[in-house]
């Protein structure tokens, strides 16, 4: 099957299969939160962003090999709610970004600071600090050796734009300049986006629409 980025609250997980990763989508809770689980195909290990909710669901998606962690976006409650529950059941060892693990009420085992590697397997994991959406939010990049890179945005890239920043001007500058220098300033435009909500886009697809971004202040 062609992997969509599709999912939908109660529905099946969407799997894109890749050469030494496969990452499997699904959408869980009353806010249509992604939480993508990602497996090296040469180790079987399984690292699993934003456990938002549903642990029943996450834990059925993890499966009986389990997870070796858990990375949290940021601090908002919808990307944690079921981090708990999920990391009781698997002894999972948590990330999240230095500067949003004080606000999830979770022990964060590792602070991630911008530019750290977090692996899975033999994949490696680059974080990325994407400040304004809150001051801790982490964007994870995987640069495919066999194709083009892949980046997890958390609530800080969109299609159509990026992360709430709540009117505060100085927060969205913050955001759309660390997204236009670290994301889009770095990667090509067949990068492909998951993002914490919704469907998935490319860098391409967005790159024509951040001067407009930039115009319209959100």
């Amino acid at each position: 099957m062609t992997y969509t980025g599709v999912v939908e609250v109660g529905g099946p997980a969407d799997v894109h299969e890749l050469t030494d990763l496969m990452i499997s989508k699904v959408a869980v809770g009353p806010m249509n939160n992604n939480a993508y689980l990602l497996r090296c195909r040469a180790t079987d290990e399984q690292l699993l962003i934003d456990a938002a909710a549903e642990p029943h669901t996450l834990l059925t998606l993890i499966g009986d090999s389990g997870i070796a962690s858990v990375v949290t976006t940021h601090r908002h409650q919808d990307h944690w709610g079921a981090l708990q529950e999920v990391v009781e059941a698997t002894g999972a060892r948590t990330y999240a970004g230095r500067h949003d693990a004080e606000g999830i009420p979770v022990a964060i085992d590792v602070p991630v600071e911008d530019g750290e590697t977090i692996r899975v397997g033999r994949v490696e994991l680059t974080a990325r600090h994407l400040v304004g959406h809150t001051p801790g939010s982490i964007a994870l990049i995987y640069d495919d050796p066999h194709g083009h890179p892949h980046v997890f945005t958390g609530d800080c890239l969109f299609p159509g734009g990026v992360g709430n920043t709540h009117d505060d001007p100085e927060a969205f500058a913050s955001l759309l300049g660390d997204v236009e220098t670290k994301l889009f300033g770095q990667l090509p435009d067949e990068t492909w986006v998951y993002p914490g909500h919704g469907n998935d886009t490319t860098l391409g697809a967005e790159r024509p629409h951040l001067a407009e971004w930039r115009e319209r202040g959100w």
